[in-house]
């Protein structure tokens, strides 16, 4: 083991600067939509393009980007994926046209792509000598998510009223640029020698995509046309595909042996869930703010600040203790409960409501939901897991969650758009549209919540489980 790296607390700051910044870029864009919209020519189904280019090509290639990690050497990987997140920047920023800003925000995404796993690889290289300061590391490494989300959201509100919507792509560039001159206090670590799943990476993504394309189109077009169902068709043949190639390939982007993991399926079924809940709500809560109740961008961002804040609390303060007494399990089921309740009350939102009354109650028994069920979802996806493959399944319960986030945020704004969202100025339709798209993600959330308390392991059925998972874990790389 080398030797304990006296610069690992300094080294930490940048990497949840990084956390920071890659969260931010999922928040920071909401309370500029309606700006963007206006000025780019989105129409109100394709607006969500903005969110779901960056979504798909960072979960997507979150596995590849892990890989690379491994095969070339964290910190290098973690520089280029600054360099690629700021060119992203530069291109979103200085769009004069729908298409140019979802490249851009596509652009951004495979740099987030790239630098979470290198992050979490550096983090675990610089501190796994000592578990008590692994664990603080983690905590704080974990704090800077929600603290990420709710600057996006005050940040976003901030620009937008007071300069202009390309501000909240253009801070991104010497944030960016100060964070390649402190990677230096990063370990250099060498990579080793293995192959890349190129293949599986692009069918994985590829199909995705086409899948998204599918449903934000389905209302335009109709379900059953033949344009919808060849692409929903086209996207089962190529995820598919991915999951022959990594049954096929030496060195797959995902072992299919890692299934074996307790509890891996059930709290990543439970995370894709929570994406395809959570997301909607905040892309439509952020809409009905500013296009029913006519706020500015910043009034809406500080309409938003009360939520993020309470889950930055609890994700901070109170999740944790409650995991150590009560177990995932309640945890993650009771949370996407609460989502869902939070979610329906919403969903009685009124053309001529108020704040008060119609967001600020409901919003907060939505994040309560949400700040209970993420992090235990995450550990469950983990603490079954082999050391060796604890990285791996990271990947995965983080992937599942931004193709959940994806796939719900498509399949909503196509019910919210058919129940009269696309109507701009039309205030009663508007509601209705984002009110039936509150009434699904409020489904969504309770079918996860009661699949959840129906199937997951206890802890202490997953740990009994756990030898025999490692055995079958080390059966597959013996016979690959």
């Amino acid at each position: 083991m080398s030797a304990v790296n006296p610069r690992r607390w300094w080294a930490l700051v940048v990497l949840a600067a990084a956390q920071f910044m890659v969260i931010m870029d999922t928040s920071i864009i909401g309370v500029a939509l309606p700006e963007m919209q206006k000025d780019l020519g989105f129409s109100q189904g394709e607006l969500q393009w903005v969110f779901n280019a960056y979504v798909i090509a960072f979960g997507g290639l979150l596995l590849l980007g892990g890989r690379l990690s491994d095969l070339l050497g964290a910190r290098k990987v973690f520089s280029t994926g600054w360099v690629v997140l700021i060119a992203g920047s530069v291109v979103a920023a200085a769009a004069q046209t729908a298409w140019v800003e979802v490249v851009g925000r596509a652009v951004q995404g495979v740099g987030g792509a790239l630098i979470a796993p290198s992050a979490m690889t550096l983090l675990m290289m610089l501190f796994a000598h000592d578990p008590k300061e692994l664990g603080k590391a983690m905590a704080l490494y974990g704090a800077a998510a929600p603290a990420g989300g709710t600057a996006g959201v005050f940040l976003g509100g901030v620009f937008t009223e007071w300069l202009s919507w390309p501000w909240v792509f253009i801070v991104y560039i010497p944030i960016g640029v100060a964070t390649l001159a402190a990677t230096r206090l990063l370990p250099a670590v060498g990579g080793r020698r293995g192959s890349v799943d190129v293949l599986g990476a692009v069918a994985v993504t590829a199909g995705l995509a086409l899948a998204v394309f599918a449903i934000v189109r389905a209302p335009e077009t109709g379900w059953t046309s033949t344009g919808t169902v060849l692409q929903l068709a086209g996207a089962a043949v190529l995820l598919a595909l991915f999951l022959v190639i990594q049954k096929s390939v030496r060195e797959p982007l995902m072992p299919l042996g890692i299934w074996r993991v307790p509890r891996l399926g059930s709290a990543n079924l439970a995370m894709t869930l929570l994406g395809a809940a959570w997301i909607p709500m905040w892309y439509f809560l952020n809409l009905y703010l500013q296009q029913v109740l006519g706020y500015g961008a910043f009034a809406s961002g500080a309409a938003l600040l009360p939520m993020t804040g309470l889950l930055m609390i609890f994700m901070t303060a109170v999740t944790a203790r409650l995991l150590a007494r009560f177990g995932a399990k309640p945890l993650i089921g009771g949370g996407l409960l609460i989502l869902a309740a939070g979610l329906l009350w919403l969903s009685a939102v009124e053309p001529t409501g108020t704040f008060a009354v119609d967001v600020l109650p409901a919003s907060l028994v939505a994040a309560l939901g949400m700040s209970l069920a993420y992090i235990p979802a995450m550990m469950a996806a983990m603490s079954g897991a082999p050391q060796e493959q604890a990285g791996l399944a990271s990947g995965i319960v983080n992937t599942t969650y931004q193709v959940g986030s994806a796939l719900g945020l498509a399949a909503l704004t196509a019910v919210a758009t058919s129940q009269g969202a696309g109507q701009l100025g039309n205030l009663p339709a508007l509601t209705d549209g984002f009110g039936a798209a509150f009434v699904w993600a409020a489904a969504i959330a309770a079918v996860g919540g009661i699949v959840t308390l129906l199937t997951m392991r206890s802890e202490a059925a997953a740990m009994a489980k756990q030898p025999d998972t490692t055995a079958a874990a080390q059966g597959d790389r013996a016979a690959a």
